[in-house]
């Protein structure tokens, strides 16, 4: 699935000044991001959203990542900052990973840029009744039509994990989980996953 581009007769829309200053302007101890020209600032996660946060990058890092007891071949990380778009839209995933044939060197060093401009393979958003409805809505539209492959919703509060496949421009609910399940789910796949360990402190 490709991403989206304006064409030579669509005029890319631009963020404005006084949304780009706010942005900038947003204190550390806040998220903040842009999508579709609008500024949105949220919490940073409360205790159940950051340690489902934590465990499930913990656990994919180690197989995907590092390799270890998984194939390895990604780069995983937590809470970028991605501009996506010719907006752009500037979004902070709570998990998203690239496949290392995509992303094939891993950022870092002083040269490096503050933000990943490439689309992700798989975001997974943390759900939480701060972000739910921009994370449900207004961010899946756009991983859609940037061509993001799979997205996850975990709810850590529920206990439940629902997986999305990119279809062109719209979403098909793959596979929903809960409690405590052992799962094998795209694009990981290749390992079984324990839920329990998400939910646990």
């Amino acid at each position: 699935m490709s991403p989206r581009r304006p064409s030579d007769t669509e005029p890319a829309q631009q963020n404005s000044p006084s949304v780009e200053a706010a942005f900038q302007a947003v204190p550390p101890e806040l998220i903040a991001e842009i999508l579709n020209g609008e500024l949105h600032i949220s919490p940073h996660p409360a205790r159940p959203t950051l340690n489902a946060l934590t465990n499930l990058s913990s656990l994919l890092v180690t197989a995907f990542t590092f390799g270890k007891g998984g194939p390895g071949g990604w780069v995983i990380v937590n809470q970028p900052e991605v501009h996506l778009g010719p907006r752009p839209d500037k979004l902070v995933p709570d998990i998203c990973g690239w496949t290392r044939a995509r992303l094939p060197q891993a950022v870092g060093g002083p040269d490096a840029p503050e933000h990943y401009d490439l689309a992700p393979d798989w975001v997974c958003e943390i759900l939480s009744d701060q972000t739910r409805r921009i994370d449900k809505v207004e961010k899946m539209r756009i991983y859609a039509r940037e061509g993001v492959r799979n997205v996850w919703h975990v709810d850590p509060v529920a206990h439940t994990l629902d997986v999305f496949r990119g279809e062109g421009r719209h979403w098909l609910l793959v596979n929903s989980f809960a409690g405590d399940e052992k799962v094998r789910t795209e694009p990981f796949e290749t390992i079984e996953l324990e839920l329990a360990l998400v939910w646990s402190e």
